[in-house]
């Protein structure tokens, strides 16, 4: 097997969902067809290509009618602690919106950032200042294709990581060890190597405990406040050496004094932390993991892990993220048969995947905000009983399926599975979550968009309940259905065991007078269908 080899062949259509399944939250059918032909190279570089285009997009707004600013941005307000659970609420549905909202440029961003957020997880409930939680998100967009040891540090001093994992109080005479402990176990290191083997020692997260006393956070959710931000203060940080243990080369950081040392001390920890032999494999295991199969055997780990992770630390890459996501997404394991269809849809992939693959327009925040604040909270509320809950995981591990043994699976389990398919079920069936908006599949409508000349019924010949079918499951399964699942189908569920040729008598019916009663007919047949494969096995994975 290749492995990391570049993948040679151009892309089929099926391997150009694939890649838009994996590296995005969910193609459209144009993505599909736009991306059917590129090499795998083309096709990665058009995807972080794109990624620039939406670096900065305007900030949320307060989504509130009824509200004086209605429309207008907050982050950069006043702190209003009166608004601050609301405009919470706003931040996330800002960033869902940015899943959905892609304008025909599909990129690997958000679902780079949601890797990179459930990775250095920080939580709005304990964080519980909006403007925080918006400058942590942007931090994340922003450097989640530079240099690993730059989003680090970033990361280290951001106010809401700052907040939520105490590094707020820690100080010389009090070292408070969480973020310590957490930057080594969950964000570069890892608790233990392949082997099972520690990768570092209780006395490693004391002495990085002390080099990380003296930041501060200013201004967090003061009423009335311009701004909340992360100064260091000298006069709270231990300024002796720090010894590191053997798992660290028995490294000695030197303690620093004055304005700068916090800085000078945290870069010599990171290039520590990133000298270690588990840290560049441990990031590589996670990537591979979120992107390619959740399953690393002995074999993956020595073929794929090892060498992407020394190419990851090299002289020459130096930890640059961008060339290892795009060495990982062009590669002939990505493109491997075995890891098609290999994992299980989040509740983001599922939701934000079915909206865009059914063309659910995403209304203009800035000028439809109210709009818009349904069409995410149609999103949001779902994915919250599947289990997902956006910028308030249940733990600094993340969400459960994304560490536990298992992984994926744990998506799919007694509480989770009737709200997944009650969501399926609702897109079969539209809904107005806004005067003149719904969402949901007009099927009607899509299936009328397939007939030629559709008006003249003496003059074209019916489109059949095969091609019906056909047009309806296009791209929706991974992989192709055997043709028992496409009989059953299209016998006994579409047609209900008549005769498939009553199909176009009932279809020119309709066309012929478009009437409720001839429509209703068309239209049970084609959600009965619709609602079925919507809740087959091979729609939830990816």
């Amino acid at each position: 097997m290749p492995y990391l080899d570049p993948f040679s062949q151009p892309l089929s259509t099926k391997n150009a969902a694939h890649l838009l399944r994996r590296a995005t939250f969910g193609p459209t059918p144009d993505e599909i067809a736009d991306f059917t032909g590129l090499s795998a190279a083309e096709a990665v570089s058009a995807l972080i290509s794109n990624a620039a285009l939406t670096l900065s997009p305007p900030p949320p707004v307060v989504m509130d009618e009824a509200s004086p600013v209605a429309g207008q941005t907050f982050t950069d307000r006043p702190f209003d602690s009166g608004k601050s659970n609301e405009y919470s609420f706003y931040v996330k549905y800002w960033w869902i919106g940015l899943m959905a909202e892609q304008n025909g440029k599909p990129s690997v961003l958000e679902k780079l950032t949601a890797f990179w957020q459930n990775h250095f997880v920080t939580t709005q409930t304990v964080v519980t200042d909006y403007r925080l939680s918006y400058q942590y998100i942007s931090l994340l967009r922003k450097n989640s294709l530079g240099n690993f040891k730059t989003l680090v540090s970033e990361m280290t001093k951001d106010a809401a990581m700052l907040i939520y994992q105490n590094g707020n109080q820690n100080e010389k005479d009090h070292p408070n060890e969480n973020y310590a402990r957490e930057l080594q176990e969950l964000f570069t290191v890892g608790q233990r190597n392949f082997a099972n083997v520690p990768n570092y020692t209780d006395a490693d997260v004391k002495a990085a405990a002390r080099l990380l006393t003296g930041w501060q956070v200013e201004n967090q959710s003061a009423h009335g406040s311009a701004s909340a931000r992360t100064v260091f203060n000298p006069d709270r940080h231990d300024t002796e050496d720090k010894q590191f243990s053997s798992h660290y080369n028995n490294t000695v950081i030197k303690g620093r004094a004055g304005a700068n040392a916090g800085d000078e001390e945290l870069t010599g920890l990171i290039d520590m932390l990133t000298r270690h032999p588990e840290c560049a494999r441990f990031i590589c295991r996670k990537l591979y993991r979120w992107y390619v199969n959740t399953d690393v055997p002995q074999d993956i780990e020595n073929n794929v892990i090892v060498p992407l992770a020394d190419f990851f630390a090299s002289a020459e890459n130096n930890f640059a993220l961008e060339p290892v996501l795009r060495k990982l997404l062009s590669s002939d394991i990505f493109f491997h048969s075995d890891n098609i269809g290999s994992i299980i849809k989040s509740p983001a992939e599922l939701l934000v995947g079915c909206m865009r693959f059914f063309k659910q327009p995403v209304p203009d925040m800035k000028k439809e905000y109210v709009a818009f604040k349904k069409y995410v909270e149609y999103i949001h509320w779902r994915m919250y009983p599947m289990q997902l809950n956006l910028l308030d995981q249940p733990l600094v591990f993340g969400s459960l399926p994304y560490y536990q043994t298992g992984y994926s699976v744990n998506w799919i389990n007694s509480a989770s599975i009737g709200m997944r398919r009650m969501f399926t079920d609702q897109m079969v069936y539209p809904t107005e979550i806004h005067p003149n908006f719904k969402v949901g599949i007009d099927l009607v409508k899509w299936v009328s968009s397939l007939q030629p000349n559709f008006s003249d019924v003496e003059g074209t010949p019916p489109i059949t309940c095969e091609q019906v079918f056909d047009a309806l499951s296009k791209n929706l399964f991974v992989h192709d259905l055997f043709p028992s699942q496409r009989e059953f189908l299209i016998d006994k569920i579409m047609m209900y065991s008549a005769p498939r040729k009553s199909w176009e008598f009932e279809f020119n019916a309709y066309r012929k007078n478009q009437n409720q009663e001839t429509r209703g007919g068309i239209l049970w047949r084609l959600e009965a269908v619709m609602k079925y494969m919507m809740s087959m096995a091979e729609f939830q994975i990816f």
